[in-house]
């Protein structure tokens, strides 16, 4: 027997997907094909769960795009070793200073808030993004709530829908895998087949 927290659940997946908003998404892929022709990199950036979808879409864009692409915290030696030495704010705006962050390059966020200094939310977040705008490089995002400091700068932002204050993050978080994988297999975005859709 199906519960009631299952069905609205689901309920409310069906209600963020019809609320996202399609032309946003193609400003990100637009973004995304601009830096593939003048061969700038994306750097996907995220915490807690967030980071995990961004080592999955490192891959995709990698694989699936052909975009030269990185997450910050798929080195873990690295990001423990800054975290402890330097301080949690700083994590991925140093990390990117070393990877000498341009104007040619792009800067993708997966947060459920955006980052936020004043309450001390994500503001390795806000650092890198702050950087980014230092340098020129162009800010896209896949957010939750308000946005937050994602939303005041991004060129481009995708801000899942708030439908039960409860259920932000995990909603959040599933929208961010649901936007990448939109992206990704995007005839603008797409070179390469992915392998079950080639198996006849």
């Amino acid at each position: 027997m199906t519960t009631s927290y299952t069905t609205e659940f689901l309920d409310d997946v069906c209600t963020i997907a019809r609320g996202l908003d399609a032309a946003r998404i193609d400003k990100m892929i637009d973004i995304l094909v601009e830096t593939r022709q003048r061969r700038g990199r994306l750097f996907i950036l995220g915490v807690g769960g967030s980071a995990g979808n961004a080592g999955h879409a490192v891959n995709d864009f990698r694989k699936i795009c052909g975009i030269e692409a990185y997450a910050p915290t798929d080195n873990v030696s690295e990001l423990t070793a800054r975290a402890n030495d330097e301080g949690w704010s700083t994590i991925f705006s140093e990390w990117l200073k070393v990877s000498r962050l341009s104007a040619e390059d792009v800067i993708l966020v997966f947060s459920v808030g955006g980052g936020d200094v004043e309450r001390n939310v994500s503001p390795n977040l806000v650092a890198a993004m702050r950087l980014a705008k230092e340098v020129g490089a162009k800010v896209i995002g896949v957010v939750g709530r308000d946005g937050g400091y994602t939303a005041t700068v991004a060129d481009a932002v995708v801000i899942v829908p708030t439908v039960h204050a409860d259920r932000i993050t995990p909603h959040s978080e599933a929208f961010q895998a649901v936007v990448w994988h939109l992206i990704v297999s995007h005839p603008k975005m797409k070179v390469v087949q992915t392998k079950w859709e080639s198996v006849r």
